[in-house]
């Protein structure tokens, strides 16, 4: 029998552009996620842009959509591209 609770679940992936490098974006955000109970990763990509896959609770998950549209103070965001994914996880990791 599956977990009826698992399929209200949300995954997005999410590439954030703008200044969100060097800023401490990666760890504001594991913060953030941590506090809205979400999971996933985030990690820098090579073309200046950061990347990250949030699952949670829907809500929590839009929570942390509308933080990363702003950021942590020193950044810039530009924009966020946002589409579904796949995937569980069980806490919110700094990747690469």
């Amino acid at each position: 029998m599956t977990n009826p609770s698992a399929s209200n679940l949300k995954t997005l992936r999410l590439v954030i552009h703008g200044r969100v490098q060097g800023v401490f974006f990666r760890q504001s955000m594991q913060r953030e996620a941590q506090f809205q109970a979400v999971s996933g990763w985030v990690r820098n990509r090579s073309d200046g842009a950061v990347e990250a896959v949030v699952h949670g609770e829907p809500g929590a998950v839009d929570a942390i959509v509308g933080w990363a549209k702003r950021g942590p103070a020193q950044a810039q965001v530009m924009r966020v591209e946002i589409e579904s994914a796949d995937g569980s996880y069980s806490d919110f990791e700094i990747i690469g």
